[in-house]
């Protein structure tokens, strides 16, 4: 594991995970480090958020359970259920035992008849713990929400057939929003807090020349100057959605498969694909536009 005494170390360790966090977000990442606090991330698709769960685990030498939400997600997809094939065989095995029915019960509400869900298996990871990504929180209902409460609070949870189980190793916790809607205040209460933008240029040109070492420089920094424009005025209000951190390091990666060794507006337009998902914002990607990013100093295009 490496050296995280200071706010300066992890932010060079993350570095090195290929992860290049801005002082701010370091500062957030350490302090929930220290305090033992779960940290709520909220920002833009793309930005990040996810890649700083898994950069984190790097840099920790912790396991790394993830917990993916969505509409409907329940709590026994969360937490745990029970076996009930291995419980039905055990109860027929002690059919003719003449076994009070509260000797069954105990009997086959064991923890080895426990299937584990990424929130117990977080509490019952030995030191040094995991980390946990409660992935896009903002999708799972609100009754989800209260759920978590208790761990986010307390690191524990109640399984009403076996009690309280606490946490062997308090988990570092990581959530994420793409803030669809609103969370509650109280899942905020318990934890720290941190938005993210998109990066800079400069840091985004970091990231390009770390995951495509290989690439030339003159590739990655047009990558880097058209993406960042994109993402700012005038060019933003042409889209519905801007290209995340992850879109314009798969954009480089397909200039790259093309053999591109300089941008010109037909390659970029060609490619609009992989910097958008969606058909309206691959046609507001114009020959006329792209010629208009490519300048020194770019202007709006109408």
């Amino acid at each position: 594991m490496s050296d995280l005494s200071s706010i300066d170390a992890l932010t060079q360790a993350l570095a090195k995970a290929g992860y290049f966090a801005d002082r701010r977000l370091a500062t957030a990442v350490f302090l929930a480090l220290r305090l033992g606090r779960p940290l709520l991330l909220e920002g833009e698709p793309g930005v990040g958020k996810t890649e700083l769960a898994k950069a984190l685990a790097q840099v920790l030498g912790r396991q790394m359970l993830r917990l993916q939400c969505y509409d409907g997600l329940e709590q026994r997809e969360a937490l745990y259920e029970w076996n009930y094939a291995a419980q039905l065989l055990h109860m027929r095995a002690v059919e003719g035992r003449q076994l009070e029915v509260d000797e069954v019960e105990r009997q086959v509400y064991q923890p080895r008849y426990l299937i584990a869900r990424p929130l117990l298996q977080a509490l019952q990871t030995p030191a040094p713990g995991a980390v946990l990504l409660i992935d896009e929180v903002d999708r799972a209902d609100e009754p989800f929400e209260a759920f978590l409460l208790e761990y986010l609070g307390e690191y524990q949870v109640s399984i009403p057939e076996l009690g309280t189980v606490r946490a062997s190793a308090a988990p570092v916790t990581i959530l994420t929003s793409n803030r669809t809607r609103e969370l509650n205040d109280a899942v905020k209460r318990r934890c720290l807090y941190q938005w993210l933008d998109y990066p800079d240029r400069e840091r985004e040109l970091a990231i390009l020349r770390a995951q495509l070492p290989q690439a030339s420089e003159a590739l990655t920094a047009q990558v880097a100057l058209v993406v960042n424009r994109l993402r700012g005025q005038p060019f933003a209000n042409a889209f519905q959605r801007a290209p995340g951190i992850a879109e314009s390091v798969e954009w480089a990666k397909a200039l790259m498969a093309l053999d591109t060794l300089e941008l010109d507006p037909e390659r970029v337009s060609d490619t609009a694909g992989i910097l958008f998902k969606q058909r309206e914002d691959v046609a507001a990607l114009t020959h006329e536009m792209a010629q208009a990013l490519l300048q020194p100093e770019a202007t709006d295009p109408a």
